[in-house]
Protein backbone atom coordinates (compact mmCIF):
# COMPACT_ATOMS: atom_id res chain seq x y z
CA UNK A 1 0.00 0.00 0.00
CA UNK A 2 1.16 3.44 -1.18
CA UNK A 3 1.87 5.67 2.15
CA UNK A 4 0.04 9.33 1.94
CA UNK A 5 1.85 12.59 1.04
CA UNK A 6 1.28 13.21 5.07
CA UNK A 7 3.06 10.14 6.06
CA UNK A 8 6.10 11.13 4.10
CA UNK A 9 5.94 14.54 6.01
CA UNK A 10 5.33 13.08 9.34
CA UNK A 11 8.58 11.03 8.71
CA UNK A 12 11.00 13.64 7.90
CA UNK A 13 9.53 15.00 10.71
CA UNK A 14 10.58 11.72 13.28
CA UNK A 15 14.31 11.97 12.80
CA UNK A 16 15.48 15.50 11.45
CA UNK A 17 19.01 14.48 11.62
CA UNK A 18 18.43 12.06 8.30
CA UNK A 19 16.19 14.05 6.30
CA UNK A 20 15.88 18.03 5.14
CA UNK A 21 14.37 18.85 8.01
CA UNK A 22 17.49 19.54 10.02
CA UNK A 23 18.78 22.24 7.70
CA UNK A 24 15.61 23.44 7.33
CA UNK A 25 15.08 24.02 11.12
CA UNK A 26 18.83 25.59 11.62
CA UNK A 27 17.82 28.44 8.95
CA UNK A 28 14.33 29.02 9.82
CA UNK A 29 15.26 29.26 13.54
CA UNK A 30 18.04 32.36 12.29
CA UNK A 31 14.84 34.13 11.46
CA UNK A 32 12.47 33.28 14.22
CA UNK A 33 14.74 34.48 16.77
CA UNK A 34 14.13 37.67 15.37
CA UNK A 35 10.61 37.88 15.04
CA UNK A 36 8.21 38.85 17.56
CA UNK A 37 6.94 36.34 20.13
CA UNK A 38 3.90 35.90 19.10
CA UNK A 39 3.49 36.06 15.45
CA UNK A 40 0.25 35.21 12.77
CA UNK A 41 1.88 33.15 9.73
CA UNK A 42 0.21 32.08 6.42
CA UNK A 43 0.16 27.92 6.45
CA UNK A 44 1.60 25.72 9.34
CA UNK A 45 5.15 24.35 9.87
CA UNK A 46 3.74 21.17 9.73
CA UNK A 47 1.00 20.38 7.85
CA UNK A 48 0.51 16.44 8.74
CA UNK A 49 0.25 17.38 12.55
CA UNK A 50 -1.93 20.98 11.98
CA UNK A 51 -4.38 18.78 10.16
CA UNK A 52 -4.45 15.50 12.41
CA UNK A 53 -5.31 18.29 15.46
CA UNK A 54 -8.33 19.74 13.43
CA UNK A 55 -6.43 22.77 10.95
CA UNK A 56 -8.09 23.09 7.80
CA UNK A 57 -7.52 25.46 5.61
CA UNK A 58 -10.94 27.60 5.32
CA UNK A 59 -11.74 30.91 6.90
CA UNK A 60 -12.18 31.31 10.05
CA UNK A 61 -9.25 29.26 11.30
CA UNK A 62 -5.84 30.86 11.87
CA UNK A 63 -2.45 29.39 12.83
CA UNK A 64 0.31 31.46 14.94
CA UNK A 65 3.70 30.74 16.11
CA UNK A 66 4.55 31.70 19.88
CA UNK A 67 8.14 31.28 21.69
CA UNK A 68 8.61 30.79 25.15
CA UNK A 69 11.76 30.83 27.24
CA UNK A 70 12.96 26.68 28.28
CA UNK A 71 14.28 26.13 31.19
CA UNK A 72 13.19 26.03 35.00
CA UNK A 73 11.61 28.74 37.25
CA UNK A 74 14.30 31.30 37.73
CA UNK A 75 14.71 32.08 41.70
CA UNK A 76 16.95 34.63 43.23
CA UNK A 77 19.40 33.49 45.65
CA UNK A 78 19.30 34.41 49.41
CA UNK A 79 22.33 36.06 50.89
CA UNK A 80 21.72 34.88 53.89
CA UNK A 81 20.12 33.54 56.98
CA UNK A 82 18.89 30.08 55.91
CA UNK A 83 20.32 26.84 55.46
CA UNK A 84 21.64 25.85 52.12
CA UNK A 85 19.07 23.01 51.52
CA UNK A 86 16.07 25.91 52.05
CA UNK A 87 17.27 28.50 49.91
CA UNK A 88 15.00 26.92 47.24
CA UNK A 89 16.75 28.07 44.06
CA UNK A 90 17.00 24.91 42.22
CA UNK A 91 14.52 22.29 40.96
CA UNK A 92 11.60 24.43 41.05
CA UNK A 93 9.36 24.23 38.24
CA UNK A 94 5.69 25.46 37.59
CA UNK A 95 2.81 23.93 37.32
CA UNK A 96 2.22 24.86 33.60
CA UNK A 97 4.14 23.23 30.65
CA UNK A 98 5.71 25.62 28.24
CA UNK A 99 3.36 24.88 25.48
CA UNK A 100 0.39 26.04 27.53
CA UNK A 101 2.17 28.76 28.42
CA UNK A 102 2.89 29.75 24.58
CA UNK A 103 -1.21 28.71 24.33
CA UNK A 104 -2.18 31.62 26.79
CA UNK A 105 0.32 34.13 25.48
CA UNK A 106 -0.75 33.75 22.02
CA UNK A 107 -4.88 33.69 23.15
CA UNK A 108 -4.40 37.21 25.18
CA UNK A 109 -3.40 38.71 21.65
CA UNK A 110 -6.03 37.19 20.01
CA UNK A 111 -8.91 37.42 22.16
CA UNK A 112 -11.54 36.81 19.65
CA UNK A 113 -10.63 33.68 18.72
CA UNK A 114 -9.92 30.38 20.73
CA UNK A 115 -7.62 28.24 20.88
CA UNK A 116 -8.36 24.28 18.93
CA UNK A 117 -4.73 22.89 19.42
CA UNK A 118 -1.20 23.38 19.32
CA UNK A 119 2.09 21.35 18.72
CA UNK A 120 5.85 22.21 19.18
CA UNK A 121 8.07 23.15 15.88
CA UNK A 122 11.04 23.79 17.06
CA UNK A 123 13.86 24.70 19.79
CA UNK A 124 17.21 26.08 20.67
CA UNK A 125 18.88 26.46 23.85
CA UNK A 126 16.61 29.59 24.99
CA UNK A 127 13.46 28.98 23.24
CA UNK A 128 10.83 27.06 22.54
CA UNK A 129 8.59 27.64 19.42
CA UNK A 130 4.76 26.12 19.14
CA UNK A 131 2.23 26.66 16.85
CA UNK A 132 -1.20 27.61 17.80
CA UNK A 133 -4.34 26.90 15.91
CA UNK A 134 -7.22 29.27 16.55
CA UNK A 135 -10.66 29.28 15.45
CA UNK A 136 -12.89 31.65 15.10
CA UNK A 137 -16.65 30.79 17.34
CA UNK A 138 -18.47 33.70 15.51
CA UNK A 139 -17.81 33.04 11.80
CA UNK A 140 -20.43 31.82 9.79
CA UNK A 141 -18.45 28.90 8.10
CA UNK A 142 -17.32 27.28 11.23
CA UNK A 143 -20.70 27.63 12.29
CA UNK A 144 -21.39 25.94 8.87
CA UNK A 145 -19.29 23.33 9.55
CA UNK A 146 -20.56 19.96 11.63
CA UNK A 147 -17.14 19.13 12.69
CA UNK A 148 -15.92 22.82 14.33
CA UNK A 149 -19.15 24.10 15.59
CA UNK A 150 -18.78 22.99 18.75
CA UNK A 151 -16.69 25.60 19.41
CA UNK A 152 -19.07 27.91 18.92
CA UNK A 153 -21.05 27.32 21.71
CA UNK A 154 -21.37 29.34 25.19
CA UNK A 155 -19.37 26.89 27.12
CA UNK A 156 -16.16 26.85 25.13
CA UNK A 157 -15.17 30.05 25.74
CA UNK A 158 -11.69 30.99 27.04
CA UNK A 159 -11.16 27.50 26.79
CA UNK A 160 -7.00 27.86 27.14
CA UNK A 161 -7.19 29.47 30.93
CA UNK A 162 -9.43 26.98 31.85
CA UNK A 163 -7.17 23.93 30.85
CA UNK A 164 -9.48 22.34 28.48
CA UNK A 165 -6.87 22.45 25.85
CA UNK A 166 -5.10 18.85 24.99
CA UNK A 167 -1.72 20.88 26.37
CA UNK A 168 -3.32 21.71 29.54
CA UNK A 169 -4.71 18.07 29.95
CA UNK A 170 -1.12 16.40 29.32
CA UNK A 171 0.40 18.23 32.05
CA UNK A 172 -2.48 17.84 34.58
CA UNK A 173 -2.42 14.03 33.85
CA UNK A 174 1.28 13.41 34.84
CA UNK A 175 0.66 14.78 38.36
Amino acid sequence: MSKSFYGYIRDAWKCPDKTYVDELMWTRLQIWRREPVVIRIRRPTRLDRARSLGYRAKQGIIVVRASVRRGGRRKPRWSRGRRTKHTGVNKITTKKSLQQMAEERAARKYPNMEVLNSYPVGEDGKRSWYEIIFVDPHHTVIKRDSSLNWISQSNQSGRVYRGKTSACKKKTRRG
